[in-house]
C-alpha cells in the first residue's frame, strides 16, 4: 500500500519520513468495554449478549500501538465489511 507523502510538510521534513513509512502498526478501534467475574464469562453462551459501557451512537476509541490516538465513529465499507472514520484527534499528555 504506497502513500504519498503529505503536500503540507516541507520538503526535508518529507525525506525525513519516508524512512518510517513502511513499519507496521497496529491499529485497533474500541467500541465498549465490560467487566465480569470468570464465572460470568464461562456461562456465555452462543447468541448471548454482553452489555458495554457505551450508547449507541456514542464516539469509539482509536488506538495506535496501543496509544488511543482519536474518536471516530464506525462506517459500513460495503455490504460486508465495516470502517472507522477518525472524528476528533486525541492530543497526548506526553
Amino acid at each position: 500500500m504506497s502513500q504519498e507523502p503529505p503536500e503540507t510538510l516541507d520538503r526535508g521534513s518529507v525525506t525525513d519520513l519516508e524512512a518510517v513509512y513502511d513499519i507496521n502498526v497496529t491499529v485497533s478501534a474500541v467500541v465498549g468495554k465490560a467487566t465480569m467475574q470468570v464465572s460470568q464469562l464461562l456461562k456465555l453462551g452462543r447468541g448471548a449478549v454482553v452489555e458495554l459501557d457505551r450508547r449507541l451512537g456514542e464516539a469509539i476509541d482509536i488506538y495506535v500501538n496501543n496509544r488511543l490516538i482519536a474518536r471516530g465513529e464506525v462506517v459500513m465499507v460495503d455490504d460486508t465489511r465495516l470502517g472507522v472514520t477518525m472524528t476528533e484527534i486525541v492530543k497526548s499528555s506526553q
